[in-house]
């Protein structure tokens, strides 16, 4: 649903949006750096997303793009407020980082999440990621994850899990 609703948002944008912009002075929604949050900042976060384009974005923590940030990014064209940060029903997060396959025709990871060691795990990146960090935002408290990585090449391939990580989410 999400490459659904993100292709959607890319074939529309100059008609959904033909002349907002906002003027920010360091915003983080301002993706492209050029001082106005405008189309080109959405249709970046939609690339970020998509993961044809590194993801640089601390919308919604570093190394976060996802839906929720091209809404926050759209949200900041219409009204001028970029919000930023973990939103209050996601009180907690998981931040992962690792380190970058050594291989050359690598061109981005997906990350994987499940509640037992050893899986099953479900993917939460909906196209691989260029960098090698992920906030994992919709944890919820008292909650223990596992986490693993796989490496995804120029052909789509995919490699096998990387070794696990074990993250538990403190009660509030």
């Amino acid at each position: 649903m999400n490459k659904v609703l993100l292709a959607l948002l890319a074939a529309g944008m100059s008609l959904l949006f033909p002349s907002a912009a906002w003027a920010q002075a360091a915003n983080a929604c301002d993706l492209n750096h050029d001082g106005v949050v405008n189309v080109l900042d959405i249709q970046l976060a939609i690339n970020m997303a998509l993961g044809s384009a590194p993801c640089t974005a601390n919308v919604a923590g570093a190394g976060v793009c996802n839906i929720a940030v091209v809404q926050r990014v759209t949200n900041a064209v219409l009204s001028g407020t970029c919000s930023t940060g973990v939103s209050v029903a996601g009180a907690h997060s998981v931040s992962l980082n690792w380190t970058a396959s050594t291989s050359s025709n690598v061109t981005g990871y997906n990350v994987y999440r499940g509640t037992q060691t050893s899986g099953p795990y479900a993917k939460l990146t909906s196209s691989p990621v260029a960098a090698t960090a992920f906030t994992d935002l919709a944890v919820q408290a008292g909650q223990t994850y596992y986490y693993v990585a796989t490496a995804v090449d120029n052909n789509n391939n995919e490699s096998a899990y990387s070794g696990q990580a074990q993250a538990a989410v403190p009660s509030p």
